[in-house]
């Protein structure tokens, strides 16, 4: 009898027959993973990471323990001393090379043998897997061959997160952040924690950087002082979590985390307790601090053992000196050994001491008798990022440190000239890194992040919700540890290489992501060369994305110019009062100069609009991104433009001090309002994509304006003061064409304050031609700006001055501004000036500004600016450092000190009137 047959559906029959495909598919594409009986956790983790890429790649894996190997679907994972990998090592005829020493690796695949991934240590068994799960990932598959031998090159490749913020917490100075999830929220972010660490493993950083004030008062708790303790218990108890999850966890990934902190500062319970200042940089060393602090450092260490200590002496104590030295070795390293003994350890764990406001050499010729597992560091280019081709002074105490014979770490630091647009040049970048090897003798890198450093972990993007630095800024991150593995790579493969790799992220042909680096490249010389041949100074109080005063780029002394910026960091050339000069007196120009610098932004900022337009219409992924992207490569053109042409109206007007005819002014004019006008489209830019120029929102910002209260902090607030400027610029010229010159304007004489002096006591001396300043020499007062005729001098002893710390105790019933003198020749035995670029208090009292330039001549000294010591009514203890200055009197605290140059020393007529 015949039966009827059904129809087989073609639906049910495409299924049938793609399960039989995938089943032989994943059937001949089998691979285990042979591991060490008991492997490190960095060795699971990088095998965890090649699981996963093999998975994506359809491969069905086997992880296996201690096995023997002998197939070619086979990966061997271990150290060279493994026993699983000697075998195979045999077989391939390796063994490990002494030379490559750690983190190096190797990976050997030949037909029909299993793949070898050996590691020297830990580390390099984890960086062999993530190389190998990169490679997967890339051509979805297992490579059939490969022999491949690496190491890093830089010892060090850290990135940093700053436990701080861009304002002081109510009754704090600055760094003094406890550690609380108010303050914090993301800190006790696991999630985030991940995500950041899996970014640095991917990069192959290796150490992870927490910069904070005083962390020891929220970390650890000590028998002879707990009333230090800073957070309360539960919070106490979160923070050890906290800090012990994230210290196991970068563990995984072979990330060494290092805790910073600043010498010398206590915390706020300890302080009131004692009736003593948090910090104090001017105060001496006393047993009660130096005991606090070696406890707080010992029970930091017997904690967490495996935890580095970063040591900055600076900042918040008197830089160099014997202080330094005693601070380190009598407190800081007996802290740290303290510790250990406590454990009953004797390895040393490191400890990474910053160059930054001390004399490191000396410090560490102490130290290392004491302690041997040092590192040095220093700022690369100061707190900003200027050139690839450091050289002088600085450069010299980068090679000192170097040659110590311990691994001197390049602090890649702040970047205030960046901020806030997007920065990814790998040109300017690898240069740089290179840079740090041949003129640095430099072996390792530490990284700020590349804009918002005290907004951490968001950008200054305007969205909602608001942006990370970590996914925002990737190139940066990719870029500097790409360098810090392996600088020397030749040009066209990296062109090749960036250009895939912004093509992947924006979804664009390679050619159009060639394009897209061409606009980073291009951006990326702009700023490094306004700062450094138009700035103030290196230091995060000059914000140079919103600009500069007129004012700043034709008298840049007055407001405290850091020439070391120019002198070495930077390449040979002239500032635009140099140029300016030579051209009057017909010479010839040195280096770079500001009139090169301003076509050479012009350049940029076009070629860089041109190659971001070209590839625009192409994007497929990421749009909103690179639209932010494209309106920062607009922004920064509009600010190229802008400096380019005040620059030019610069010059015009210096050239008018020394014709003094009027129509070099009024060649300033059309180049003044196209200045205006670009930063007016700056403006545009900005106003609804950013919240801030600067995440550091304080007093300590001057440059172009003073950033009290989180003011001037947006280009749109500083558009009307360029207005302003250019209105009353045009004004002048108007009044200098239409009036004879006018009679000579009276000075305004200060108003002197009573105020009862506590100590020292101290005869006083009308601030006059000579009279007599100091109580021990004849010295006289040879020449004095008349405003400062009604006031009285302290007349202290100049040998006690340089020997002690002046310190000087008084109260007043009104507000009062205290006038000091500093003599303006950098020595040893004079009283350094206020200066924020090493001092984070120098602007506490209002200080850090000259007021009054040249206002004091006494025969055989130099010169002496006047600061400006502010005071509310009440008892004051002001602590001034060691060397010789001038206390000049107390004046009524509501009188407005006038900025000016009293003109003493000859030197040409100011022209600061012309703006302001």
């Amino acid at each position: 009898m015949n039966r009827s047959v059904k129809p087989i559906s073609l639906s049910f029959l495409f299924v049938f027959l793609s399960l039989i495909a995938a089943f032989a598919q994943s059937t001949g594409k089998k691979v285990t993973i042979i591991t060490p009986v008991s492997a490190h956790a960095r060795i699971a983790y990088g095998v965890e990471k090649v699981k996963r890429a093999l998975t994506k790649a359809g491969y069905q894996i086997t992880v296996s323990k201690g096995v023997s190997a002998s197939g070619n679907q086979q990966i061997v994972v271990g150290r060279w001393a493994d026993a699983i990998v000697k075998p195979l090592a045999s077989r391939y005829g390796q063994t490990a090379d002494k030379a490559a020493g750690k983190e190096s690796f190797t990976l050997r695949k030949d037909s029909q043998k299993p793949l070898l991934i050996a590691g020297f240590d830990p580390s390099g068994v984890l960086y062999g897997c993530l190389e190998l799960a990169d490679q997967i990932n890339k051509t979805g598959k297992l490579p059939e061959t490969i022999a491949l031998n690496d190491r890093p090159e830089m010892v060090l490749r850290g990135t940093a997160v700053g436990i701080q913020k861009p304002v002081y917490l109510p009754g704090r100075e600055v760094y003094e952040y406890p550690y609380t999830p108010e303050t914090f929220p993301w800190l006790y972010d696991k999630a985030l924690w991940i995500k950041y660490l899996d970014a640095m493993a991917e990069n192959r950083y290796n150490s992870l950087y927490l910069w904070n004030g005083h962390p020891f008062a929220s970390l650890v708790r000590l028998t002879a002082y707990p009333y230090a303790v800073e957070v309360d218990d539960a919070t106490f108890q979160k923070n050890e979590e906290m800090f012990r999850f994230l210290t196991s966890e970068a563990d995984k990934r072979g990330i060494w985390v290092i805790q910073m902190f600043y010498n010398i500062i206590v915390s706020k319970p300890f302080a009131e307790k004692h009736h003593i200042k948090t910090q104090d940089r001017n105060r001496p060393i006393t047993p009660l601090i130096a005991d606090y602090t070696q406890k707080s450092i010992a029970a930091f260490v017997q904690k967490y053992p495996n935890v580095g200590l970063l040591i900055t002496l600076g900042e918040a104590m008197e830089g160099v000196g014997q202080d330094d030295v005693d601070w380190f070795t009598k407190t800081i390293i007996p802290g740290v050994k303290d510790g250990l003994k406590a454990l009953g350890q004797t390895n040393e764990p490191p400890i990474v001491l910053r160059a930054h406001d001390s004399d490191a050499p000396r410090v560490m010729k102490a130290a290392l008798p004491l302690y041997k597992n040092l590192y040095t560091m220093a700022k690369y280019n100061g707190e900003a990022l200027t050139t690839y081709t450091p050289r002088g002074k600085w450069a010299d105490l980068h090679r000192t440190l170097s040659n110590i014979g311990t691994v001197h770490v390049e602090n890649v630091h702040i970047l205030a000239n960046l901020e806030p647009f997007r920065y990814g040049s790998p040109d300017f970048i690898q240069k740089s890194v290179q840079a740090m090897h041949t003129v640095y003798g430099a072996n390792g890198l530490h990284l700020y992040p590349q804009a918002s450093y005290w907004d951490w972990p968001y950008t200054a993007d305007k969205t909602s919700p608001r942006l990370l630095q970590l996914d925002r800024d990737w190139i940066w991150y990719k870029t500097w540890a790409r360098y810090a593995w392996k600088s020397e790579r030749e040009r066209p493969a990296e062109v090749a290489y960036w250009g895939h790799q912004l093509a992947d992220q924006y979804g664009l042909s390679v050619e159009k992501g060639k394009a897209v680096l061409e606009a980073y490249e291009q951006t990326g010389e702009i700023s490094p060369k306004l700062l450094r041949r138009y700035g103030i100074t290196d230091g995060n109080r000059q914000t140079l994305t919103l600009g500069m005063l007129m004012t700043q780029l034709i008298n840049p002394f007055r407001y405290g110019l850091f020439t070391l910026m120019y002198e070495s960091e930077a390449p040979e050339g002239e500032m635009i009062i140099e140029y300016a000069e030579k051209e009057s007196k017909h010479e010839k120009h040195l280096g770079e100069t500001p009139v090169q610098v301003a076509d050479e932004v012009i350049e940029h900022g076009r070629k860089a609009v041109a190659a971001i337009d070209k590839a625009a219409g192409a994007v497929t992924r990421n749009k909103d991104e690179f639209d932010r992207l494209k309106n920062d490569v607009y922004a920064q053109n509009a600010m190229a433009n802008f400096y380019a042409q005040k620059a030019r109206a610069a010059l015009a007007v210096l050239k008018y001090t020394y014709s003094t005819d009027v129509r070099d002014l009024e060649k300033a004019v059309p180049l003044l309002e196209s200045s205006v006008t670009h930063y007016t489209d700056l403006v545009n830019l900005t106003k609804d994509t950013y919240l801030y120029a600067n995440s550091m929102q304080t007093k300590q910002r001057k440059i172009p304006m003073r950033g009290i209260d989180g003011t001037y902090k947006t280009w749109e607030e500083m558009l009307p003061v360029y207005q302003k400027e250019l209105e009353r610029f045009k004004s002048v010229i108007d009044s200098l064409k239409s009036s004879p010159p006018g009679i000579v304007k009276q000075p305004v004489l200060f108003r002197p304050a009573p105020v009862q002096i506590q100590s020292p006591t101290a005869e006083t001396y009308s601030v006059a031609k000579g009279q007599r300043v100091f109580s021990d020499t004849t010295v006289a007062i040879g020449e004095v700006a008349p405003e400062l005729k009604n006031l009285n001098g302290l007349q202290l002893a100049k040998a006690k001055q340089q020997q002690e710390r002046t310190s000087l105790t008084f109260t007043a019933s009104v507000p009062v501004k205290l006038l000091v003198g500093f003599f303006t020749e950098k020595n040893p035995n004079y009283l350094p000036a206020p200066e924020l670029e090493t001092d984070a208090s120098a602007n506490d009292y209002g200080q850090s500004e000259i007021k009054i330039s040249n206002a004091l001549l006494l025969k055989g000294f130099p010169p002496v600016n006047v600061h400006a010591y502010s005071f509310k009514a009440g008892t004051h203890t002001l602590n001034l450092g060691k060397g010789a200055c001038l206390l000049l009197g107390f004046v009524d605290g509501n009188q407005e000190i006038p900025v000016f140059d009293a003109g003493l020393t000859g030197n040409k007529k100011n022209i600061d009137w012309l703006f302001e």
